[in-house]
């Protein structure tokens, strides 16, 4: 028999085209149906200049542009499942951990791609062309990118540099086909101190790549009459705000009622969650949730210390801030000296622990038991919902840049 090439030897021990290439296509096939009659005839349309480019495989890159809920998580599970079911490769990407469990074998774009965290206007992905992530970019027939006008263009652009690299190819991406998608007035790309104009020029709207998308839109989302007039919304008596003693305890009551009686229903935390604009205000509530929980608390505290890169400047005494002082300091993204928790309770993790499993920041969580170095949850949120994992301890090193030094917060 004939010796086997070295590419496909080398494909066939590939983990990452392995993992791709695993979907039932059969099932996929049945869902493709399923979600291609749901669809709008915009989005209908969409997915079909997509398909074509995908069919052609000349390359393309394409910007989806939709209000939040005009659909546009179905339209990348539309696609994903036709073209996956086809025997051919999707990755699925999201500028956020959250958003990428949204989507099926979705990563952040930082880990599938490698892009640096600190970027520059020459930036390149980390991976060499002989890498197994190069090999599974070459078999990639499309690359959808969730919530693109979060992340800095540079990263963009170090993506393009590399695939055309990788590819040995000058069209955009290296002749992929791309896909962008998000709203442009959600969260932009975060410029620390930043204006107005230093924003919107990092902005992948601000980069070259821009003129090379082609603009689709699926709706706008708004509510209207036939002639797309405004319309007025009653609001419920029962939601509007009345004269109350206690209003946190009303907002309580009516976000989380019976909670006694319903707190080990994974679905009651599901459909819930109350939003703050202070973490004071956040750490009050916890505190009134927490003393309704039946049970014993168990409380941890952290272990804080001078990061080490601090004893290198001769100007700075470490012996001045104390583990009192330490302990004491608060960031946003990073919890308090005093961790106070039950089983049952939901918390929210602010770390990509282990993102193939579903465990990133944003993951909604309920504590199952508590350990002394390890705490039980269970997810309710995500794709993989009733899931159990370990939580271990985890090193912070916060970047509030209203302290003059770096310390880290075990």
């Amino acid at each position: 028999m004939p010796f086997p090439d070295l590419e496909s030897v080398d494909f066939a021990n590939n983990r990452l085209i392995i993992e791709e290439t695993s979907y039932d296509r059969e099932n996929l096939q049945h869902e493709f149906d399923t979600l291609f009659v749901s669809l709008t005839n915009e989005q209908r349309n969409v997915y079909n200049e997509i398909n074509k480019a995908v069919e052609k495989g000349k390359g393309g890159v394409f910007f989806i542009y939709g209000y939040g809920g005009t659909g546009k998580t179905l339209l990348w599970k539309t696609l994903a499942s036709s073209v996956r079911s086809r025997g051919l490769i999707v990755l699925n990407v999201a500028s956020s951990g959250i958003a990428s469990l949204l989507l099926t074998g979705g990563r952040t774009a930082h880990s599938r791609f490698k892009i640096p965290i600190n970027l520059t206007k020459d930036s390149i992905c980390s991976f060499d062309p002989q890498s197994k992530v190069a090999d599974l970019i070459k078999q990639t027939s499309l690359i959808i990118w969730d919530e693109a006008p979060m992340i800095h263009k540079y990263a963009f652009e170090a993506m393009d540099r590399t695939f055309k690299d990788i590819l040995k190819s000058d069209s955009l991406f290296g002749g992929k086909v791309v896909v962008f998608g998000g709203d442009f007035r959600h969260i932009l790309p975060v410029i620390t101190n930043g204006s107005r104009h230093q924003i919107v020029n990092a902005s992948l709207s601000s980069s070259y790549i821009w003129k090379n998308c082609k603009l689709l839109k699926i709706g706008e989302g708004k509510l209207g009459g036939p002639n797309h007039g405004e319309v007025q919304i009653d609001i419920p008596h029962d939601i509007l705000i009345k004269d109350s003693v206690d209003p946190t305890s009303d907002l309580i009551e009516f976000v989380y009622p019976s909670i006694l009686q319903n707190y080990k229903k994974k679905e009651f935390f599901q459909e819930r969650a109350i939003l703050a604009p202070k973490n004071e205000v956040v750490q009050e509530i916890n505190d009134i949730l927490l003393a309704r929980f039946p049970g014993d608390h168990k409380e941890y505290q952290s272990s804080d210390s001078i990061d080490k890169s601090e004893t290198v400047n001769e100007e700075f005494d470490p012996s001045l801030y104390s583990p009192d002082v330490l302990n004491g300091l608060k960031f946003h993204g990073c919890p308090n000296h005093q961790l106070i928790l039950k089983v049952g309770v939901p918390v929210t993790l602010l770390r990509n622990i282990d993102q193939k499993n579903g465990l990133c920041n944003g993951t909604r969580l309920i504590v199952k038991s508590l350990g002394n170095r390890v705490i039980e949850v269970e997810a309710v949120s995500g794709s993989d919902i009733g899931k159990r994992h370990a939580i271990h301890r985890v090193t912070l090193t916060p970047t509030d840049k209203k302290f003059p030094f770096k310390f880290n917060r075990r």
